[in-house]
């Protein structure tokens, strides 16, 4: 016992040496300033700070029709569905089941955002029409997307029609397979596709290129939800019915990582709405077990979607479909009961396979290449790809992490700002079984013979391709401002910038010659974080601050020194008071 509490505590030691050791300095780059006739226009146009102009023409918001569509979403700015090839297809072949009594199978990936999509285009159908039945795919059985399992349990029960949801882009011989055993498939999917398309009765996706639909960034969900719509305007349906499953697609924007622009940033938007004020019991009884109040689309990152994650991860999927599913309260509470402990599971295994990746890593000696790729055999697959998210936060580079699927090896592979590794793994195609996924994150599979060659293809594509500039952790900052421009007025707009995600990030903020009270101190059970109360040389008022694992950083404060910090403004609410708090980034002398 002894032992093994000195190899754990070993463990952490060698992981914080890691960090200390290999964290990099933070790369500050200040956005290109945008047109200065332009943002004054806009300035006049609102009645707004010219500060505040300048960060919507920066998100490419320039006229005022803009920015109202920015400030005040509307349902009414979805998109037709019908714009999205193949959706009358679709739409004729699922009237069509439902007019012959045929049994629709409703499958989808063990992810967030495929257990979102089947619960939203299954509770739909359902609503009206009995003969529906959900299936997610086994991770360690039947893997990724569409899965032979899947289509023989279609055909040995009479099923004639499977939606699969955010997957089916590449499963041509799938497809061919299930048309043999007379099985028809609708694809509804946001994942790049190839250069060839399944013999599918519609493929929906955005991404096709010769698809016209005006948004392609939409999730696997959010393609569901368009494929719902859809048959709703077909019954006559208006969009507001539509409201009550927008807290499930918020939920997979979120969590998939897309950009939260245009109809995401809507969908997303009246979303936090429903998840807000009338959340589905599942959802409703997932935020009582993690006992934390959801108040933006940041507290559904970290409290919903891991959790919802965590079903698919440790268990099946299909546990996550149930509870988003179900209606009576006892049993929804019964099920999120059993999803936190699946999540507590994970994040066991999660910790425990970081430490041993990064001590596999050191013992290799590749602590100064240009990729991380490691692999165990015993390696838990559901938990590979929070490890290479891990990973990344010490030794910032693409990451692939494998371990051992049947015959074979599968790896979840993540990226660093900027870098494309699904591109990558293209250029490293002949050592590659199948892969799919986007620009920071994917899965492949590989035969065992070629791992070693894969690796070495891998680290030299990427060496070749990757700008140095790209291996440090880059602050994007929006604007140079005076603390002194930090007014409950402004606080105010800023918030109505939300939701925030991908491609509209919480305003990244710089100001210069701060210094600290006095009082600046190490917070946190290992001193880790620094808390400050800043006092700004201009105006001589002192700004509460906190620096979350910047605790390493508190000699640049001391003894009045002066310092710059990059940061965002936010709420923080303690023993019922909220106040205006400043969260730094990083820290500069």
């Amino acid at each position: 016992m002894f032992l093994k509490l000195l190899l754990v505590l070993r463990v952490i030691f060698n992981i914080k040496s890691f960090i200390n050791k290999i964290n990099k300095k933070m790369r500050w780059n200040k956005k290109q300033e945008p047109n200065k006739q332009i943002v004054t226009s806009l300035s006049n146009a609102l009645n707004v700070d010219y500060g505040i102009a300048k960060l919507l023409v920066s998100r490419n918001i320039e006229t005022y029709k803009q920015a109202k569509t920015f400030f005040r979403p509307s349902l009414d700015d979805l998109h037709d569905p019908f714009l999205m090839k193949d959706m009358n297809l679709a739409v004729s072949r699922i009237e069509k089941a439902i007019t012959n009594k045929e049994i629709i199978m409703v499958f989808g990936d063990y992810d967030v955002d495929g257990t979102t999509a089947v619960s939203v285009v299954a509770s739909y159908l359902k609503k009206d029409y009995k003969n529906v039945v959900t299936y997610i795919p086994d991770r360690y059985e039947e893997g990724y997307g569409v899965s032979y399992k899947g289509i023989d349990f279609a055909s040995d029960n009479d099923i004639g029609l499977i939606i699969a949801l955010d997957c089916g882009t590449k499963a041509i011989e799938k497809i061919d397979y299930a048309t043999k055993k007379g099985v028809d498939f609708i694809i509804a999917d946001h994942h790049r596709p190839s250069k060839e398309l399944p013999e599918a009765v519609a493929v929906l996706n955005p991404k096709r290129k010769d698809c016209s639909y005006p948004y392609d960034e939409l999730c696997g969900c959010g393609v569901g939800f368009k494929l719902i719509q859809a048959l709703g305007v077909n019954k006559g349906q208006k969009i507001e019915e539509f409201t009550p499953y927008l807290d499930m697609v918020a939920t997979a924007i979120a969590a998939d990582i897309v950009p939260v622009t245009g109809e995401n940033r809507t969908l997303a938007y009246f979303g936090m709405q429903v998840i807000n004020k009338n959340p589905r019991v599942g959802i409703k009884a997932l935020i009582a077990e993690a006992n934390r109040p959801i108040i933006n689309i940041t507290d559904v990152v970290f409290t919903i979607a891991p959790r919802i994650n965590a079903a698919g991860r440790m268990k099946s999927g299909i546990h996550a479909v149930n509870l988003l599913m179900e209606d009576d309260k006892n049993k929804a509470k019964k099920f999120a009961t059993e999803i936190e402990k699946y999540n507590l599971d994970r994040k066991k295994l999660d910790q425990q396979i970081t430490a041993e990746a990064l001590r596999l890593i050191v013992k290799n000696e590749e602590e100064n290449n240009f990729t991380s790729v490691v692999y165990d055999e015993n390696w838990h697959k559901g938990v590979i790809g929070i490890v290479a998210s891990r990973l990344i936060e010490t030794y910032y580079r693409p990451t692939l992490v494998f371990t051992k699927s049947g015959n074979y090896l599968a790896a979840s592979a993540r990226s660093v700002k900027g870098f494309d590794v699904y591109h990558a793994l293209e250029e490293c195609a002949e050592f590659i079984e199948q892969f799919g996924g986007h620009k920071y994150a994917a899965g492949l599979t590989l035969k065992p013979e070629n791992y070693i060659k894969f690796k070495a293809q891998f680290e030299q594509v990427v060496k070749d391709a990757i700008p140095p500039e790209l291996l440090e952790p880059e602050i994007s900052i929006d604007a140079e401002i005076p603390l002194s421009n930090i007014t409950p007025k402004f606080y105010r707009i800023l918030k109505q910038f939300g939701p925030f995600g991908p491609k509209n990030m919480k305003p990244v903020f710089l100001s210069t010659g701060m210094r600290d009270n006095g009082y600046g101190k190490k917070v946190g059970a290992e001193g880790d974080h620094l808390k400050i109360n800043i006092i700004s040389d201009a105006d001589q008022k002192t700004y509460n601050a906190i620096g979350f694992n910047l605790g390493k950083k508190q000699e640049l404060i001391n003894n009045g020194k002066s310092f710059d910090i990059a940061y965002v403004i936010e709420e923080n609410t303690w023993q019922g008071n909220t106040s205006i708090q400043l969260n730094i980034k990083d820290i500069r002398a």
